[in-house]
């Protein structure tokens, strides 16, 4: 079985000393109850249940899978029992609002929570992980009656949530869901229609499921501005708020899929389900965006925590396993041969995974800074710039780490060798839960489309400014500081060069809208390099000025990491800008119908 440490020195080394955490804190109105001495608490009692609770139950719940019986859903054994230690803990409720029975603490907090869970059983971890999205829609837009009934029933964790959002027919493109809503009483709507994909759909975890529906009413417009948002319980609440009679919703079948087997993938059906809109007709695209944004940051730490999970693993691995000596003489000259890490190749992946962990957590944790300004900061300047820096990063959090994580699980079985293709390693079940994190709350080319078509582009540029500036400040700064040239002079050049490079898909776009889909997934990367590039030149800086202490290994690896990306990794910037400036024409200019020539279909 695999093993898992939650990485809480790396995580205090991102909070405490690159982002002052403590002072973060200290300014929200939120974050009276964030002390250090309570933050740690909760992350090493985090780490435990993470550890003790839910890694032994990864494997058994991806080999058993979910049963489909008597038209109920139910999970893998143990999953129920930990399920109901994470409530009894009070996980659920660590961010949510006190007016809704929440712990009230910073989100950020949640967010390390979330990569621990991640790292250790991702399945599982999707069943309390998708309440948060329908619960953030329900706070946001729903009525003071649905609050009461449902948000905190959400909060406590006694109920869980869904998004049900797409269809067999439609993928991304809701606007042709096909799902109806037919007004049954003043205020009530029968719901008719299947979904798909519907992570944790049924299960038996909890006692009900509040499914958040996407469907039109009868008189709605066509397209995406015909979309409403429903709330729609798997059992009516009675009188006294407790699950009531059945309601017209069922798991028609389970998928059978290539990873998360412990997770509960359903094919919803809605039979006449009474729901209740939630905010305005027509308008549940707005509601959508506010489950997807909180999802997709969810998604971006699942890479992140399976990125930690594989290259924990394989440096275990790496250090015992005996094969070959090293190319400059014997290492080991008392064993057989060498240990697999003297390798450069192999050194090569492992850092790797080091890398884009690292990297990844500074990423996460540095947006998470932001959610937390927007959701409890004051109104002003700082509150406006977190709000454009979180649009900006979001897409980039979700799609670059799942990327990044579905190549860092790879290189895992890579480092294992045969033992890795093996199922009882655990490796292989590493990549076919990574694979799905590039699909679902929208697909790496969808985020790639949000990221430069209408966060970048449709604001002229600005929304990227925002950050630009900061890294030209930073690089300013550091200018004439001689220990930090090498990750300055070349952040700057990368700094200019992503504005260079938005100015000519801009303009390419102008005569050709195509560009913008041909450059997307391309700019992305770029995007997500260059701002790792810039957090571990921050790193570097923090390291360099803590090395004397009493933790002098601990900085130098940071900054041989560091290092590593820099010369390793970031190169890939180069491809990614030369494929943005090709354009679309070599993309486009196969017709359809010829992309089939030599064979027949």
């Amino acid at each position: 079985m695999p093993s898992y440490q939650a990485p809480l020195r790396d995580m205090r080394f991102v909070t405490d000393e690159m982002f002052d955490y403590p002072r973060h804190y200290a300014a929200l109105p939120c974050g009276d109850d964030a002390s250090p001495d309570v933050v740690n608490a909760i992350l090493e009692e985090g780490a435990r249940f993470a550890r003790d609770v839910l890694l032994p139950l990864n494997q058994s719940g991806d080999e058993e899978g979910c049963l489909l019986e008597g038209g109920e859903v139910k999970a893998p054994q143990g999953f129920k029992e930990a399920y109901q230690q994470y409530v009894e803990g009070g996980w659920p409720s660590l961010a949510a609002d006190p007016e809704q029975g929440g712990q009230g603490l910073p989100p950020s907090l949640a967010m390390m929570l979330s990569e621990m869970i991640c790292g250790t059983n991702l399945a599982w971890g999707m069943y309390p992980g998708l309440s948060h999205g329908a619960a953030d829609a329900l706070r946001h837009h729903g009525t003071d009656e649905q609050k009461e009934a449902y948000l905190t029933k959400l909060v406590e964790g006694v109920w869980t949530g869904t998004m049900c959002l797409t269809e067999p027919h439609c993928g991304t493109d809701l606007g042709l869901i096909k799902t109806r809503a037919v007004p049954h009483d003043k205020s009530a709507y029968a719901i008719t229609g299947t979904k798909i994909f519907i992570s944790a759909g049924d299960h038996n975890l909890a006692e009900n499921i509040v499914h958040l529906v996407l469907a039109k009413l009868p008189d709605a417009p066509e397209g995406s501005k015909g979309i409403s948002l429903f709330v729609v319980p798997k059992f009516l609440p009675d009188a006294e708020g407790n699950p009531g009679d059945r309601n017209g919703v069922t798991c028609g079948s389970l998928e059978h899929k290539m990873g998360i087997h412990g997770n509960a993938t359903c094919v919803m059906n809605f039979d006449g389900a009474i729901g209740y809109l939630v905010g305005a007709p027509n308008k549940g695209l707005a509601c959508m965006f506010t489950m997807m944004n909180a999802a997709r940051l969810g998604v971006g730490i699942q890479g992140l925590g399976l990125i930690e999970a594989s290259f924990q693993n394989s440096l275990s691995y790496a250090r015992d396993r005996l094969q070959m000596r090293a190319l400059s003489g014997a290492q080991a000259p008392d064993k057989a041969a060498d240990p697999i890490i003297v390798h450069p190749d192999v050194r090569r992946m492992l850092l790797t995974q080091k890398a884009f962990a690292e990297g990844g957590r500074m990423l996460v944790l540095y947006t998470a800074q932001m959610l937390d300004i927007v959701e409890y900061g004051q109104p002003g300047e700082e509150k406006e710039h977190a709000e454009t820096l979180l649009g900006l990063l979001t897409p980039i959090v979700k799609a670059f780490l799942t990327e990044v994580g579905f190549e860092c699980t790879n290189e895992g079985v890579q480092i294992f060798g045969g033992h890795g293709f093996i199922k009882e390693w655990g490796m292989e079940q590493l990549v076919r839960d990574a694979r799905i994190t590039r699909l679902y709350e929208g697909t790496t080319g969808i985020q790639a489309l949000d990221l430069l078509g209408r966060k970048v582009l449709m604001s002229q540029g600005e929304t990227l400014k925002a950050f630009t500036k900061e890294i030209h400040k930073f690089c300013k700064t550091e200018a004439d500081n001689a220990a930090l040239k090498e990750f300055v002079e070349p952040l700057a050049k990368l700094n200019a060069e992503w504005g260079e490079l938005t100015m000519g898909v801009g303009m390419k776009a102008m005569q050709d809208r195509e560009e913008v889909g041909a450059a997307s997934v391309d700019y992305l990367m770029y995007s997500g390099y260059v701002t790792l590039a810039y957090l571990f030149a921050r790193a570097a800086k923090q390291s360099l000025v803590s090395i004397d202490g009493d933790d002098k290994a601990f900085y130098a690896a940071k900054l041989n990491t560091a290092r590593f990306y820099y010369q390793r990794l970031l190169p890939r910037t180069k491809a990614h800008a030369q494929m943005i400036q090709a354009g679309a024409g070599s993309l486009m200019a196969i017709s359809s119908d010829d992309f089939g020539l030599g064979f027949e279909i």
